[in-house]
């Protein structure tokens, strides 16, 4: 392992230049920070890990992860260094740069589909991620308008998840809601003004959720491409849900009873 001392490192600015997501988009790669998320490129993608980093004294610490990561460019490095690289307030002494993985098809997406227009907050888009992980949802559309699924507090949210649901990149919702239409998907549309969901007839096997912006919801042209317009019942004083735990709603019900 090599021993890097200066901020000025070519490899350290390289790491830190993947806060951004320009650096992100021209370097081909994203950060991935602490223990649990170098564990999962470790286990899902260990070909496209690109450099490690391990805080000076770790090394014994993260030697069984180190074992299973692929001969791959090895830096350590001091604390600050570290911290310079990292974007959270406590860094956990190793963190990797990896690829982004190829793009998604939509044709390539399986029979449960989460597609986000606008979503803009990241930590929304990330845990949006980890529960179609969790639920069973097989993959991801994000428009234009959405939170990058690579930045540093998405990634945080996903616990992972970004590994194992592939992302999709559309050009606008509309659009890809009439692909998936043609696909033989249900597009549902979930909105405020839509029917009840829990009084739903049964839903064919393939289906698309499309969950709007935090504040203004699907756009209008989202919602008339919609196959179905549902709610969820608000039987208190709220007049909404957070985008990703409406998602989340909508995810483990479809996946429990269609």
């Amino acid at each position: 392992m090599q021993s890097v001392t200066s901020l000025r490192n070519p490899a350290v600015l390289a790491a830190r230049a993947l806060q951004t997501k320009r650096g992100r988009d021209e370097s081909g790669l994203f950060l991935c920070e602490g223990e649990h998320m170098v564990a999962e490129a470790a286990n899902n993608a260990p070909g496209q890990i690109s450099t490690i980093f391990v805080e000076e004294g770790c090394e014994a610490r993260y030697a069984a992860l180190l074992s299973v990561v692929p001969e791959v460019a090895r830096f350590a490095v001091p604390a600050h260094i570290l911290a310079s690289i990292s974007q959270v307030k406590t860094p956990q002494g190793i963190a990797a740069a990896v690829r982004i993985p190829e793009p998604a098809t939509l044709k390539s997406l399986g029979a449960h589909v989460v597609l986000l227009e606008n979503v803009q907050d990241p930590g929304n888009v990330g845990t949006i991620l980890r529960t179609a992980d969790a639920a069973g949802f097989s993959g991801c559309v994000l428009t234009p308008g959405c939170a990058d699924p690579f930045s540093p507090k998405a990634l945080r949210a996903t616990m992972g998840s970004i590994f194992r649901v592939p992302c999709v990149q559309a050009a606008s919702a509309p659009e890809a809601a009439e692909e998936l239409k043609r696909e033989g998907y249900a597009v549902i549309a979930a909105a405020l003004d839509g029917e009840d969901f829990y009084r739903r007839a049964p839903l064919p096997a393939k289906v698309c959720i499309m969950i709007g912006n935090e504040g203004a919801g699907l756009t209008p042209e989202a919602i008339e491409c919609a196959t179905h317009r549902f709610a969820l019942p608000m039987r208190g004083g709220a007049e909404s849900l957070n985008a990703a735990v409406a998602a989340a709603v909508f995810m483990y019900e479809i996946c429990q009873r269609g």
